[in-house]
Order: structure tokens, then sequence, then C-alpha cells
């Protein structure tokens, strides 16, 4: 047969060690032995198989679907999916597209009632071995950081973690070209009175890339580093919670904050003193009252309306003061090298005054409002788009539909009632079955087009009438 192979491990830790090697090594073998083609290898490293958004089972899915092999050779059950419901989902998915799976260390499905119930087994197993391992890692890190230990392999910008020996357990250590940009922002910001941009800018210039390795430094990202206790000597784990819920079209699990109250202090070595990081938190307070979201009633009337008509990106709403008083402004995002994420990439068009502008737009929609001919054009527009269908005809089209359902409602029900009665064979029960339940489902169809045709109609029928009375309310103006 032409087959498939597939691996995956749940951690970078286990593929560097060479699992992912191992597992292919093995059904290689087998495939060898018996005789088999294999014509393609997929493989998740570094991917739980408590979720199914993992890319090389998503590309072996899309491959069965396209009917490129006839089997898929893997392992054990819980290397395809380690929760049960997800494990019965791919591979009846399999099935359906005629692809048989075939374990190494569990005898082939088949249409064997043993061996299924041995892979059922398997799979409720793998999920509560699973569930155990998480909640034994889970409670082990939360103690672990209990005694003071590092436990996050995540730590923040100009830190590193040094892992734990069998004398010393794992810490923090200031890592010193990252803490000297620590304490150079706390200083810029404080001392020297630079705004977040100013800042992220004379970094950028400087060519010092962002905790993420990128080149222009965001505000968030500074910000973030000007609100992190970690810096004066207090790291906190146990902040969040991770919510349950599907994976699915998400990068990573839903999270909330946890109480205060449950977050465990870890102590780690200071970089910049209280008195700096208590200062900048007090410029912080003091900045926000300024901050460009507090607009006051009847100014920017286009904010999120207008486009750059160069790049087409969105405008940003800007207040210039000057000595006269103060402009507002519709100014490109991209005018700002941090949004445009470099300075050779601003945009060079020109900001237009925001009250001009808008009292343009006022002005000329005001004037197509206050005008009926308009209006009744658009309305005769409106109305000869689509053939205006009549809603009693409707109505009784959707009564003959209903009555039509309910008759195969019925049917099915003597048909079962037949069956019972032992007056027919299940093979055609399930023939007849199956033709009440196409038509049914082709008139449910029908219906549910109806429906929309309907709302529809009534929602032509309601703009129709509010243009007549804005119209006649015109005139009389």
């Amino acid at each position: 047969m032409r087959v498939a192979l597939y691996a995956r491990v749940s951690s970078d830790a286990q593929e560097a060690r060479g699992s992912i090697g191992s597992q292919l090594e093995v059904l290689r073998t087998q495939a060898s032995a018996a005789a088999h083609d294999v014509v393609a290898t997929y493989v998740d490293d570094g991917y739980s198989g408590a979720r199914l958004d993992r890319p090389g089972l998503d590309r072996l899915r899309d491959a069965a679907e396209m009917g490129q092999f006839d089997a898929v050779l893997c392992l054990t059950p819980d290397r395809l999916a380690r929760v049960y419901a997800y494990q019965v989902l791919v591979l009846e998915e399999l099935e359906r597209h005629g692809v048989r799976v075939l374990f190494t260390d569990a005898p082939a499905l088949d249409d064997d009632p043993q061996a299924r119930l041995l892979t059922q087994v398997q799979g409720v197993i793998a999920e509560y071995e699973r569930a155990k391992i998480v909640e034994r890692n889970r409670r082990g890190r939360l103690y672990r950081a209990r005694l003071g230990e590092a436990v996050a392999w995540k730590v923040p910008y100009g830190y590193r973690r040094i892992r734990r020996t069998p004398a010393t357990p794992a810490r923090l250590e200031p890592f010193e070209p990252e803490a000297a940009i620590v304490r150079r922002i706390f200083g810029e910001y404080v001392a020297g009175g630079l705004p977040l941009r100013q800042i992220g800018l004379r970094l950028y210039d400087e060519g010092i890339p962002s905790p993420l390795g990128k080149r222009m430094w965001g505000h968030s990202t500074i910000s973030r580093i000007l609100s992190d206790r970690a810096y004066v000597g207090t790291l906190y784990y146990n902040r969040t919670q991770v919510l349950p819920g599907p994976l699915v079209g998400r990068k990573s699990q839903p999270r909330r904050w946890r109480p205060e109250s449950e977050w465990v202090a870890i102590r780690v070595p200071a970089i910049v003193p209280d008195a700096s990081f208590e200062a900048a938190q007090h410029v912080t307070r003091d900045n926000s009252k300024w901050s460009p979201r507090r607009a006051e009633p009847g100014a920017w009337l286009l904010r999120g309306l207008v486009k750059c008509g160069r790049c087409g990106c969105g405008v940003s709403c800007v207040r210039i003061t000057n000595k006269r008083g103060f402009r507002r402004y519709y100014r490109c995002v991209k005018h700002d090298p941090v949004r445009a994420l470099g300075r050779d990439r601003v945009c060079h068009e020109r900001q237009i005054r925001a009250n001009e502008l808008d009292g343009f737009v006022f002005t000329e929609v005001r004037n197509v409002l206050l005008r009926p001919a308009v209006l009744l054009a658009g309305e005769t527009a409106l109305a000869t788009r689509l053939p205006v269908t009549d809603d009693d005809l409707l109505a009784g089209q959707l009564d003959r539909l209903d009555r039509r359902l309910q008759q195969a409602d019925q049917e099915r029900k003597r048909l079962v009632d037949l069956f019972q009665a032992g007056l027919i064979e299940l093979t055609e029960l399930e023939r007849r079955v199956a033709d009440v339940e196409s038509r049914r489902q082709r008139l449910s169809g029908e219906r549910d087009s109806m429906l929309a045709q309907r709302a529809e109609l009534a929602k032509d029928n309601r703009l129709r009438q509010r243009l007549h009375d804005f119209a006649d309310g015109s005139r009389a103006v």
C-alpha cells in the first residue's frame, strides 16, 4: 500500500533528544517489512497532542482527503492525539476518506470490535496520563516558586535564567548588556523627561534591537519595562490562569488574571533603584490625562473613517499646541517612524486640518439629505434592484414546506414502526430512511432560503418607509 508516516513529540527538548528520529526509524522498519511504499512523512515536533491545530497533522488530513495514500503508520494512538475525543475525530475522518490507520504498538483497527475497544481504552488512558502529568507539573512548579526558585522559562528583558543544579535552585541573574539598556530607559523617562516614542527612536537609531529582536521598539514594550516590578527585585509567578477551551484558530490558550493574593513573589537581583521605579509610575499617571483617546465631544467627527490617500492606512488624530492655541489634524499613522516600523518606511503624505475636513464633509452630507429628489431617486434604485416578492405568496410557500417537512417526519416514524414490527428488513429500512432524510434536508434548505428572502423583503419595506418619511419631513423644511 501507499502509506504516510506520522510522528509527534510534545516538547522541543524531546525533539532535541531524537524522539522524532526514533519514531520514524521504527515506522520505516515496519513499512519496509510489510513492503509498503512510503509516499510522505508528516512530523509535529514540539506540539502537544491535546490540540488539533498541528501543522503536520493538518497536512496529513488534507493529503488524505485528496487520496494521496492508502494508510497512515503511527507509533501509538496517543501520538495521533492525547484527547480521546480528538483521537476519535481524526480516526473517523481518515476512515471516511478510505485511509486505514496502522499503529505499531496496537492491533489494526479494521472491523475488529476488540481492537477498537483496545484503541479506545488506550486513548482514555493517554488522556488521563496527560492530565496527571500537567497537574503534577503545575503543583511542582508552584511549590518550587514558593520556595523562591525562578521556575518560569520566560524571563524579563535584562535577565538570564540560570538552570538549577543538584546543589542550587534555578535563579535569575542580570545580563549586563541588557540591564544597562533598562537603566537607560528609566533614566531617560524619569530624569530626561523623554516620551516613550522618543526613547524608542533613540534605541532604533543606535541599532539596539527590542526584546523580541525587532528593529523598532514599540510603545507597549517600553511601557511594560517601566511597570515591571522585577527590576526592583520582585518577580511574580502564578499571575494568570489558563482557561479551558479549544485551541482552533488560536496561537495560545486563553488566560485570565488571578487575584493579586494568589501571586507568588520571588526575590531577584534588582537592576534599578526603588526611587527611579516609583518616579516612573508617577510620570505615567501624570501623562495619562494627555492621552489622545480623551477626545472632547464634537472633535474629530471622521475618526476611524479617513484613509491615507498615498498608502491606504488609517489616520491618527493629532492635536498640536502653539502660541495661539491648538489645532487638530488628521495624519497618516505611518507618519510616525515607530508605527511605520522604521524611518525608511515613513509616509510623507501631508496632514490635513481636522476642523476643515469635518466641516466640509458635514456640509456635503447635510446638503444631500435635505434634497428629497435625491432620496426618492435612491429609493427607486433600491426598489428596482431586485423584483419585489409578494409577502403573501412567500407565506403560502412556507406553509406548504412546513407541511411537507411534517409529512417526512411522520414517514420516518412509520418506517421505524414497520421495522420494529418485523415487516421490513434492516437494509430496506436504511435505504428508505436515507431517501426520506435526503428529501427532508432539501426541503429544509428551501425553507431556510424562503425565510431569508422574507427577512430581506421586510428589511427593504422598512427602509422604503423610512425614506418616504424622511423625504416628507425634508419637503416640509
